[in-house]
């Protein structure tokens, strides 16, 4: 492919050259105006700030007339077909407003560049800025120790602290940041090398776009770094009079997190941005919000944020009905047994497996291996023995073997076993023998084994019971049927907790509680949980509390919520790799921007040897030696465990060193700040430190700079990158060199099998190592066979998660308008018109005059406008229409006399002597629920009752809309697992995800509809002053729980083979998941199935039926 590429090369040209030779112009245009700045004052390098604010404004100023003269006609017209029109006019021309300044942007971009770099150029000679003092400047010299006053003069100083590290600026933008950028603000992602201040070139396009005062957004992957950066670059900022404030400092929806979102400039983690989204969308009065509109975000480590955390939902969660109801402590006894009679059969098996191989009695052997690997493929004695000469390949033919012909042999190998397990799926299964050791402890024979729902109600309805009795049978059945569901599902992941997730590599525990470890970086995940119950099962596990499952009030993946930005942008040193998948998913092009200085790291071949034992004792002899030598070592790890390894090894040895993973987090900046000094050897996870710079003196430049050592590949090239990118920043010279052996994961499960076939034919004995390109080249191919399947389940979760998307777009987008209230009543007028649309066609349909009327009554307590000769002689859209304006009609009139009636209740309130009340909680009612406004009385009473009637529609909708949508949430989270049963049916899930979630949808924005508009038009105001009182000053906010659930990379693909019943849920609608063993029918082959509410029953063909089963509505009750 290499060849392939070079090729391309030749001919097309090299990419990143294109991009750069785009750019240069502009670099040369900022540095012949930089160079001009240099010999104006103080006071007018400001100045210019202020005047390219005014271009800014001015470019638009003609579109804002547009608007402002749009919004007047608005509050005059009463049409709302009119006011519709309007509103998407308006809308329009924002769009156009954006473009003009996009191309002001574009335009004053050399000089606002110059004007950063000029200013860090002042910085950086002068110990300080002397300027004539401003308001701005007044109010900074208040807070910051950097700003003085001296009579009508500013000081600015050029050292300040930046989140308790005190700094003196030393930096000047050289001109390859300058293309990062450029290539920043056009809405790329700037791929720049460690060390060559990424931190500074978000200056130049953030200083651009806050000039906007639309916002700007700079993203972190931690909180420190957020605190860090927005202390350390604010100066530059500040110093023309922009705002910079970082939401990690401040509660969430408290006044100095939505001051914060005020700012020009606002730093903070991908995470609080997230939530403050979610958080936004269920807040219940305007002053709760905090962000603006999504303008402009660049988002720092950009591979970080938008892939390795892009699997993992955000999610606001509270308290379910029987959430802490479980059953993990009940079968945690039983589970635990099953494991360990399947390791102690296995672990003899395995000594059965070496004695005929040994005999020469392969063919029985391998077919004995195979067992033992498809039992527990993580058996440290299996690993070990698979890499001796010849087994890795004896197994792999055997796998080959039975998997042929779609597993129709795979029966053979699975008899003996309890259960089995697809390491690279996540997949576990119980065997028919393990279902009975199971169930043997127990009267119920049938305690793991799910009841055939077609044809145990095909059983129930031949007894010709009575309608009561049948009904309680089919009750006891469904129960039985959801309990049975439930065990299996939480008896599935306990096996996964117990076989598949070893403590201190993929979490930890810690304050008692279990801890997910982050793969990438080897942080701690504060709040994250495995998904689908194995958090809990794990918790169980490790023998601490089981916390209670929760119900989603909100979620939002870090794709959807990013891919809300008008702009986006980001800046890593490893985004190549991921080039196509930030193309396809976000429309972000990788530029490669060049090194300042020429990289001299020396980048060796890897050293490959056959076990783990050897590898590790060739790492610790490399590493005694290179700190000998007087070199800083860094050695990337993989897991807790391996760092605690090598860190007693070296202990040992008498080698000092630091160790930085998941329990030791927290010394993350004392570690890395010595990292650099000569004979320090730091234990550390490949991706630790990002974000910060591990510096070299002059001694230990010369004595080679800082060696990096990899003990073992990652499935990521980008995360082996990064390791890499420690070392040789700025032209620093370093080395680097990975060690790997056949047991590692990567090797085990991807790439061992050529590389092991060529180290069986070199004859290799214990201990020895074969380094060559080719070996390497070998690897990072199995490198990218994990890529692809993990964009392809990243890209499968976004999937699923645009169906979410659409509909979670429509939901906030209503709540907003009734939030504002600014386009409530046009949202009000439409949703009558959608309800009236419906009463009309669905009885039209079936010309049922009585139930036309009675839906009219029932809904809007009015008589039908319409009689039975006009229903059944007039077309639908004429009805709809009669219909909407009637209705529409009988509400203006009942608003109207609801504020009228209101005025006489709130005027005496106001008038009453003594009266004290600034806010007051009316309650409403429809005659069966009751709902309390709360409204300000003197606006109230100065609008003649208005205003309270706008605050009743604005309450009641939000009370309807958060109801319905948290339910919603619910049959969603219920859907997604169900519908992955449909693999059984050789069906795509995520089409019926789709078909279904949008049935779903639709009934919901109905009943959503029907509720609003019926309390809307059947509530009441108190006629007695008693019933009004005063609202507390400070509701009491309930507290919801934010967590990001954790998603595992082969979660997705698992989730398509999984067994019945380990996604059944308790809802009775999942009755369509079953797969029933029946012979296979042929489409057109006839059918009789039957309606499971109404008993009725029908025969055709079964193409015909296929839609009606699938929704779970019918049973197929003879073929």
């Amino acid at each position: 492919m290499s060849f392939l590429n070079r090729i391309l090369k030749t001919f097309l040209g090299d990419k990143a050259q294109k991009d750069i030779s785009k750019i240069q112009p502009l670099v040369l245009e900022i540095n012949q105006i930089q160079k001009g700045f240099e010999i104006i004052s103080n006071d007018e390098l400001r100045g210019k700030t202020s005047n390219l604010k005014k271009k800014i404004k001015e470019s638009r100023s003609h579109i804002d007339k547009q608007i402002n003269d749009l919004e007047i006609e608005i509050e005059t017209t009463k049409s709302y077909e009119t006011k519709e029109q309007l509103y998407l006019k308006i809308d329009s021309l924002e769009e156009d407003a954006y473009q003009e300044v996009q191309n002001i942007l574009n335009i004053i971009l050399p000089e606002a560049f110059a004007i950063v770099k000029e200013t860090a150029r002042r910085f950086k000679l002068n110990s300080s800025l002397e300027v004539l003092a401003q308001d701005y400047d007044l109010i900074l010299s208040s807070e910051h120790d950097y700003v003085d006053l001296k009579n009508d003069k500013a000081i600015w100083k050029n050292h300040w602290d930046a989140a308790g590290k005190p700094i003196t600026w030393d930096m000047v933008h050289y001109d390859v940041q300058l293309i990062g950028g450029i290539a920043l603000h056009q809405g790329k992602i700037a791929e720049m090398q460690t060390g060559e201040g990424k931190t500074l070139v978000a200056t130049l396009p953030m200083f651009l776009n806050a000039l906007t005062g639309k916002g700007v957004h700079l993203v972190t992957v931690n909180d420190y770094l957020a605190k860090r950066d927005s202390a350390w670059m604010a100066p530059l900022f500040q110093f023309h009079g922009l705002t910079i404030d970082c939401i990690d400092y401040h509660k969430p929806n408290s006044n100095e997190r939505r001051k914060a979102y005020l700012a020009d400039i606002t730093y903070g983690t991908n995470n609080e941005f997230g939530f403050d989204y979610l958080r936004d969308n269920m807040a219940h009065i305007p002053q709760d919000l905090v962000q603006r509109k999504h303008h402009f975000s660049i988002v720092d480590e950009v591979d970080s944020v938008l892939v390795d955390d892009a699997r993992t939902p955000l999610i606001i969660s509270g308290p379910t009905p029987e959430g802490d109801r479980q059953e993990f402590n009940q079968l945690k006894p039983q589970v635990s047994d099953l494991v360990l009679k399947q390791r102690n059969l296995l672990n003899n098996l395995l000594d059965d497996v070496k004695s005929k191989i040994k005999e020469g009695d392969k063919e029985e052997g391998g077919k004995l291996l195979y067992t033992v690997f498809r039992g527990l493929p993580k058996n440290k004695a299996l690993i070990k023995y698979l890499s001796e000469e010849g087994i890795k390949q004896l197994l792999q033919k055997n796998e080959n073997f039975y998997m042929q012909d779609n597993n129709r042999n795979m029966h053979i190998i699975d008899e003996d076993l309890y259960f089995v397990i697809d390491e690279k799926n996540n997949q576990i299964d119980l065997t028919e023998k393990g279902t009975e050791l199971l169930s043997s402890k127990s009267n119920d024979s049938n305690l793991f084994v799910l009841p055939d729902i077609g044809s145990e109600i095909a059983n129930i309805e031949s007894k010709e019971l009575k309608p009561e009795n049948e009904a309680k049978e089919k009750e006891i059945l469904f129960k039985d049927f959801n309990i049975k569901s439930e065990r299996i599902h939480s008896m599935n992941q306990l096996l996964k907790a117990y076989t598949l997730f070893e403590k201190d590599i993929e979490y930890v525990v810690m304050d008692n509680k279990v801890m997910i470890v982050d793969e990438q970086t080897g942080r701690i995940m504060d709040g994250r949980r495995y998904s689908d119950g194995l958090h809990q099962a794990i918790e169980a596990k490790e023998n601490v509390k089981i916390e209670a499952a929760t119900q989603t009030f909100a979620t939002v993946t870090l794709q959807n919520y990013f891919r809300m930005y008008q702009k986006l942008s980001g800046m890593t040193g490893t985004a190549v790799t991921e080039a196509g998948e930030f193309w396809e998913i976000y429309k972000l092009d990788v530029i490669e921007i060049p090194t300042n200085r020429p990289i001299v790291r020396n980048d060796d071949n890897d050293f490959i040897y056959k076990t783990k034992r050897e590898k590790y004792n060739a790492v610790i002899e490399e590493v005694t030696k290179l700190s000998n030598d007087g070199r800083p070592i860094l050695i990337g790890t993989t897991s807790v465990e391996i760092s605690e390894l090598l860190s007693k090894t070296l202990t040992t040895r008498k080698i000092k060193h630091n160790v930085l993973n998941a329990k030791l987090h927290k010394k993350e900046a004392d570690i890395v700040a010595e990292a650099g000094n000569p004979g320090i050897v730091t234990i550390a996870t490949n991706m630790a430190g990002r974000g910060t710079d591990i510096k070299l003196s002059e001694i230990v430049k010369e004595s080679g700079g800082l060696a990096i050592i990899g003990t073992e590949r990652h499935d990521s090239r980008r995360v082996d990158r990064q390791l890499r990118g420690r070392s040789g920043r700025q032209g620093d010279p370093g080395s680097s060199q990975f060690f790997v052996s056949l047991e590692d994961n990567l090797m085990r499960l991807f790439g061992s099998e050529r590389v092991a076939k060529v180290m069986d034919r070199m004859g290799l004995e214990d201990g020895e190592v074969i380094q060559h390109s080719m070996m390497t080249k070998s690897i990072e191919r199995a490198q990218k066979k994990v890529e692809e399947n993990n964009f392809g389940i990243r890209k499968r979760l976004l999937e699923y998660d645009d169906v979410m998307n659409a509909q979670r777009e429509v939901i906030y987008k209503r709540r907003k308008n009734a939030l504002s209230g600014d386009r409530l009543k046009l949202d009000i007028a439409n949703m009558l018109y959608d309800t009236c649309e419906d009463i009309i066609f669905r009885n039209k349909a079936s010309n049922d005059y009585k139930n036309f009327e009675f839906e009219v009554i029932s809904n809007f307590s009015v008589t039908s406008p319409t009689d039975l000769d006009h229903f059944e002689n007039s077309s639908e859209q004429l009805l709809v229409s009669e219909l909407y304006e009637f209705l529409l009609k009988f509400y203006d009139e009942k608003t109207n006399s609801n504020a009228k009636s209101a005025y006489e209740v709130i005027k005496n309130v106001y008038e009453r002597p003594g009266n004290k009340f600034e806010r007051i909680v009316v309650p409403f009612s429809d005659g069966v629920k009751s709902i309390n406004v709360v409204t300000d009385l003197k606006n109230a009473y100065e609008s003649n009752g208005k205003k309270l009637v706008d605050d009743f529609e604005r309450n009641i909708s939000l009370a309807f809309i958060d109801d319905v949508w948290k339910t919603h949430l619910r049959k969603m989270d219920e859907l997604k697992q169900s519908v992955q049963l449909a693999v059984h049916e050789q069906k795509d899930p995520l089409l019926i995800y789709k078909f279904e979630s949008f049935e779903l949808f639709k009934q919901m924005i109905n009943l959503l509809n029907r509720d609003t508009l019926s309390f809307l038009i059947k509530g009441s105001l108190p006629s007695q002053n008693e019933s009004i009182k005063e609202a507390k000053n400070s509701p009491i906010k309930q507290s919801y729980a934010t967590k990001k659930d954790e998603v595992l990379n082969t979660d997705q693909a698992a989730a398509q083979n999984r067994s019945v019943g380990a996604n059944a849920s308790n809802q009775r609608q999942q009755i369509e998941t079953i797969v029933r063993q029946k012979p296979k029918i042929g489409r057109n082959e006839k059918v009789t199935i039957k309606h499971l509410v109404n008993g009725s029953s029908k025969t055709l063909k079964y193409k015909q039926a296929e839609s009606l089963i699938t929704k779970g509505e019918w049973i197929i009750i003879d073929n």
